[in-house]
C-alpha cells in the first residue's frame, strides 16, 4: 500500500485535498538533493526520494515483510528514510544480540514516535528516557515483584482467573466464538490485580470499555495513516485515524486518572494493595520531605500505569489467542498436548513447577511465540552516542529497528522458520531445549519488564484452557481454511475468526 492509496481510502474530502498538497510539494522540489548524504562508512539502503524518503519502497500493510525483503539485499545492518528521518534497521539474530546485548548502552535508548510522543510527553515506562525512565522502570519492577509478579500468589490469581475464563467459554456450549475479548478481559485481570490491587468482572462498563478501547488503539497505531502520520505529522493529523487514537488516548487517560483518584481516596500508607498504592505513597513521602525535582509525578504515574495495563494486556493475550487458533489448525499437535496433560497432570490443576515435566506443551507455547511474531519491529531504539557497528557508524541520535522477525524466522537458525514446528525446542529425547534466538521479548535493557509475567500466564492459561476444551473451527470451516494471515496493528493479532471451545469429558 503506497502513499496515495492511503489517501484516496480515506472518506475524508480534506484528506484528498492534503494529498494533492504533498504531491505538487513533491513535484517542486523533486529535483533538489536528499537532506542527508552518506559518510561514506553508513550502513548501505534503497536510495530515497526527496521528502518522502524510502516511502515508496515500503507496504505500509506489513513494512516487517518490506524490511525483511532489504535485509536479504543489504546485509544485517543497513539504512532507510522514513520520510526524511534516518532509520537503521538491524536484522537476523546475531547483528540484533550483538547490537542489543553486546552493545546494550549503545542501542539502549528509546526512539519516540511520534503520535505516542503527542500523548504520552516522555514519561511512563516504555517512551521515556534517561533518569525518569531508570526510576520509573526500577520502581515498576520492584513493586510488580512485590505484588506477585513470578511468584506463587501471582500463579494462584492466574489459575483463579481461568475459571473465570472458562465459564465464559462454557457459556456457548460448543458453538462459535470470538475469543478476544473474554481473553483481554481474563489477562487484563491479572495486571489489574498488581496495579490496581483487584480485579474487576467481565460485564463492568468501565473496565470493559478501558479495555476495549487500549485493544483498539493498539491496532490502529499500526494503521498506514498513523505510519503516515509518523513521518509526515503536519499532514497527517488530518487523518480519521488520527483524530481517533488521540481521542481514545484522552479517554483512556481520563478513566485512568478516576480509577487512581479513587484508590487515593481509600489509601491506607500502611496497606498497599497494588503499584497505585505505592506511587501514591512515594509521592506522599517524598512530599513531606521536600524533596525537588522527583519523578514521582502525576504524569508518570497515569502514563505508566497506561503502560503497564496496554502492555499486560495486549501481548498476552494476543499470544494466546494465536495459540488456540494454532490448535484448531493442527489439530494432531493438539492431540499431542492433551495427550500429555492427560497422561503427566491428569484432572488437578497445572502449576508453573509442571513446566519442567510437560515438554512438548512448553515446546508448543515456545513455538506459538515464535511462529505468531507479534512484535515483529520491536519498540523503535535510539543510539545513545556515535557507534561504530559491524563496520558502520552510526551516529548518536539515529533511530535504530532491531527486526524481530528477521531473529524469529532466522534461517540460519531455526530448521523450519515458517512453519508451525514444535519440534524446534524438543531435543532426540523429546526433552525441552532453549533455542538462543527465541528473542519474542526482545534483549538488552529494554527487555520487555513483564517477561516472568507473561510466561506464567502464556503457561497456566493454555494448559488449563487444554485441559477442559477442544478447540476446533466453525461447523463448515475446514482446517485448512483457518486464515494465518495476521491482521497489522502496533502488533500482528490474527486475523478476525471464530473457534469452537468444546468442553472436554
Amino acid at each position: 500500500m503506497g502513499l496515495l492509496d492511503v489517501f484516496l481510502q480515506s472518506s475524508s474530502s480534506v484528506s484528498l485535498l492534503a494529498a494533492l498538497i504533498v504531491l505538487v510539494l513533491v513535484y517542486i522540489i523533486s529535483s533538489s538533493s536528499f537532506s542527508s548524504k552518506s559518510d561514506g562508512n553508513d550502513p548501505p539502503g534503497p536510495k530515497p526520494f526527496p521528502i518522502l524518503g524510502n516511502l515508496p519502497q515500503l507496504d505500509l500493510k506489513k513494512p516487517h515483510s518490506t524490511l525483511l525483503a532489504l535485509s536479504k539485499k543489504y546485509g544485517s545492518v543497513f539504512t532507510i528514510y522514513l520520510g526524511s528521518r534516518k532509520v537503521v534497521v538491524v536484522a537476523g539474530y546475531k547483528a540484533v544480540k550483538e547490537a542489543l546485548v553486546n552493545h546494550a548502552d549503545d542501542f539502549g535508548d528509546r526512539d519516540t514516535i511520534p503520535i505516542l510522543q503527542k500523548i504520552n510527553k516522555g514519561h511512563g515506562v516504555l517512551w521515556s528516557n534517561g533518569d525518569s525512565w531508570k526510576e520509573m522502570r526500577r520502581f515498576a519492577l520492584t513493586n510488580l515483584r512485590d505484588f506477585g509478579m513470578g511468584k506463587k500468589v501471582c500463579e494462584d490469581k492466574i489459575s483463579e482467573e481461568c475459571q473465570y475464563l472458562m465459564e465464559v467459554f462454557k457459556k456457548f456450549k460448543g458453538e462459535a466464538f470470538d475469543t478476544t475479548q473474554p481473553m483481554n478481559y481474563a489477562v487484563s485481570n491479572i495486571i489489574c490485580s498488581m496495579v490496581y490491587g483487584s480485579r474487576f468482572e467481565y460485564d463492568d462498563p468501565e473496565f470493559t470499555s478501558l479495555v476495549d478501547r487500549t485493544n483498539k488503539t493498539i491496532q490502529i497505531a499500526g494503521s498506514p495513516s498513523i505510519q503516515l502520520y509518523n513521518m509526515f505529522p503536519w499532514i497527517g493529523k488530518f487523518f480519521a485515524d488520527t483524530k481517533e487514537i488521540l481521542q481514545s488516548f484522552q479517554s483512556n487517560k481520563e478513566q485512568t486518572f478516576k480509577l487512581i483518584s479513587h484508590l487515593k481516596e481509600t489509601l491506607n500508607p500502611q496497606m498497599c494493595r497494588g503499584f497505585v498504592d505505592a506511587f501514591l505513597v512515594r509521592q506522599q513521602n517524598l512530599e513531606e520531605s521536600g524533596t525537588n525535582n522527583s519523578h514521582f509525578h502525576n504524569e508518570n504515574l497515569i502514563s505508566t500505569v497506561a503502560n503497564l495495563f496496554a502492555a499486560g494486556t495486549d501481548t498476552t493475550a494476543t499470544t494466546l489467542r494465536w495459540g488456540l487458533l494454532l490448535m484448531a489448525k493442527y489439530p494432531k499437535i493438539q492431540d499431542q498436548v492433551q495427550e500429555e496433560l492427560n497422561r503427566v497432570i491428569g484432572s488437578r490443576q497445572v502449576q508453573v513447577e509442571d513446566r519442567k515435566i510437560l515438554s512438548f506443551t512448553d515446546a508448543v507455547i515456545h513455538e506459538t511465540q515464535r511462529l505468531a511474531n507479534i512484535v515483529p519491529m520491536a519498540l523503535p531504539h535510539r543510539t545513545s552516542r556515535d557507534v561504530t557497528f559491524q563496520g558502520h557508524l552510526i551516529k548518536k541520535g539515529t533511530t535504530v529497528y532491531p527486526l524481530l522477525t528477521s531473529v524469529l524466522y532466522d534461517e540460519s537458525e531455526w530448521e523450519h522458520p515458517r512453519t508451525f514446528h514444535p519440534a524446534h525446542f524438543l531435543d532426540k529425547d523429546g526433552k525441552f531445549v532453549k533455542r538462543d534466538a527465541f528473542m519474542p521479548f526482545s534483549a538488552g535493557r529494554r527487555i520487555c519488564l513483564g517477561e516472568s509475567l507473561a510466561r506464567m500466564e502464556l503457561f497456566v492459561f493454555f494448559t488449563t484452557l487444554m485441559q477442559h476444551f477442544r478447540f476446533t473451527a466453525p461447523p463448515g470451516v475446514s482446517e485448512d481454511e483457518l486464515d494465518l494471515t495476521p491482521r497489522m496493528g502496533l502488533t500482528l493479532n490474527p486475523s478476525p475468526h471464530k473457534l469452537c471451545a468444546v468442553p472436554r469429558l
